[in-house]
């Protein structure tokens, strides 16, 4: 049965916690908002910690999170607006634990690993999670001193990625290393390298891009190679989620030919 929580249980404070770095860390856990990232969770085969609703909201739901060992509270509609950082909050908020990706294993994976050198926005940073599984990235690597990639808006952005893409935090020294280490070239977007349409970017690659601003060289101190999206309009560098994803489509049609070409 769901369990009834007054607007100054403890529990909602820990809750709001989360959405704090400090406070996923200390509970190794982080929250999801709404019915559609619930319902990708599930479609992903992840179960959430607890669930957090509005009695409207519940009124939704059919049971199955009870049945499978789900703690479900059921929250006050003003004390659950303070859990939420939406606008229009959904009414149901689902608590994850941490998942814990360690920066080798995901090198150990087949396929390009998208490296995010810097990006602050969490918006830009969610949508590169996305685009990565969309074009078969084998995880994704967030450059300390960015985007958190289990805020609350890189969640939302992600739109269910973030549960079935291994990703892990790392820094500089660390990322050159292990790409050494494992033998992955780092191909960086960056304005003054060579331009994309005549690269071939290798399957095992690192793909890196950089800050909105300042780009891929001020977090990142060197790559292998460099990169670049020509544009035949002399605008202004391209949205860091809109790079990355050309960037990552490129990649991905790199994947497609070597396989047609080692079958024939």
């Amino acid at each position: 049965m769901p369990t009834p929580l007054g607007p100054h249980h403890s529990r909602l404070a820990a809750v709001r916690d989360l959405r704090t770095p400090q406070g996923r860390q200390a509970g190794r856990c982080y929250a999801a908002e709404g019915p559609t990232l619930l319902a990708e969770a599930e479609r992903s085969g992840i179960q959430p910690r607890e669930l957090y609703v509005t009695p409207a909201a519940l009124a939704g739901l059919d049971g199955r999170w009870e049945a499978a060992g789900v703690a479900v509270y059921v929250v006050p509609d003003r004390a659950f607006a303070r859990l939420s950082d939406l606008e229009s909050p959904s009414g149901v908020l689902a608590v994850f634990d941490l998942p814990e990706h360690r920066l080798t294993a995901i090198l150990a994976r087949s396929g390009p690993v998208l490296l995010l050198a810097g990006v602050g926005d969490p918006g830009n940073a969610g949508t590169l999670v996305r685009s990565a599984e969309a074009f078969g990235a084998a995880g994704a690597l967030f450059g300390r001193g960015g985007a958190d990639p289990f805020a609350p808006k890189v969640v939302r952005a992600a739109m269910g990625s973030l549960f079935r893409l291994p990703v892990a935090t790392v820094g500089p020294d660390e990322i050159l290393a292990a790409a050494q280490g494992s033998g992955r070239p780092i191909f960086a977007a960056d304005t003054d390298g060579e331009p994309l349409d005549g690269v071939a970017i290798p399957n095992d690659a690192i793909v890196a891009i950089g800050n909105e601003r300042r780009g891929v060289r001020d977090w990142l101190p060197r790559w292998d190679r460099a990169i670049r999206i020509p544009q035949r309009a002399a605008t202004e560098s391209l949205n860091a989620a809109v790079a990355g994803s050309i960037v990552l489509y490129a990649a991905s049609r790199c994947q497609e030919a070597c396989q047609v070409a080692e079958k024939r």
